[in-house]
């Protein structure tokens, strides 16, 4: 499998096959702590990251709306006291893409990087 990090997000323009549950298999150890969730018959990606504080889980936040605009791929974001809940999935084909794991990756990176400083 390729490493997610080093790819970049391509555009989507929508009318793109979602990715079938091999292909998710197959994509899912590379995002450990990320979990499927189904939202009105659309399979998304989640994660819930802790924070000590609020103004940490905003500085987070911040972070991973940063990479979204990098990345030409926008999740939801849910700010709360203490923890951040990230779902990426793609709009336009209401599923699941590569792209969603690549951005996945890139946030667990995020995320790393903020518990290391």
């Amino acid at each position: 499998m390729d490493n997610l990090l080093s790819m970049k997000c391509v555009a989507c323009r929508g009318g793109e096959p979602t990715l079938d549950e091999g292909e998710i298999a197959e994509l899912m150890p590379a995002v450990p702590g990320w979990q499927i969730i189904e939202d009105a018959g659309v399979k998304k990606l989640q994660r819930t990251f802790k924070f000590k504080d609020f103004r940490q889980a905003l500085a987070f936040t911040n972070q991973v709306g940063e990479l979204a605009e990098q990345e030409g791929h926008h999740p939801l974001i849910q700010t709360e006291w203490g923890k951040v809940i990230v779902v990426w999935w793609t709009h336009k084909i209401g599923g699941l893409h590569k792209n969603d794991f690549i951005a996945a990756a890139k946030t667990d990176a995020l995320y790393a990087q903020e518990a290391a400083g």
